[in-house]
């Protein structure tokens, strides 16, 4: 029962990444890694818009919501 797990998978170098992009080739063909790309790519611009939208919404949200210093000074009027 004594296995050892290595405690840390390292990030793919050179030749792990050559392997990587010859089976990305294999599976998908040359001639759809571009449209793949493009997908992606587009994927990518949409979750960026979406991300910087609810930044946008919280972000007026909270200037719009009243500080505890101007709640405080209404309740002593």
């Amino acid at each position: 029962m004594d296995t050892l797990l290595p405690a840390f998978i390292g990030i793919p170098g050179g030749p792990e990444m050559l392997v990587i992009l010859l089976l990305v080739v294999l599976l998908f063909g040359a001639d759809k890694l571009p449209k793949l790309a493009r997908s992606s790519g587009q994927a990518m611009g949409e979750f960026k818009r979406g991300r910087d939208q609810i930044e946008d919404d919280i972000r007026e949200a909270a200037e719009a919501t009243p500080d505890r210093t101007d709640v405080e000074s209404a309740e002593r009027v």
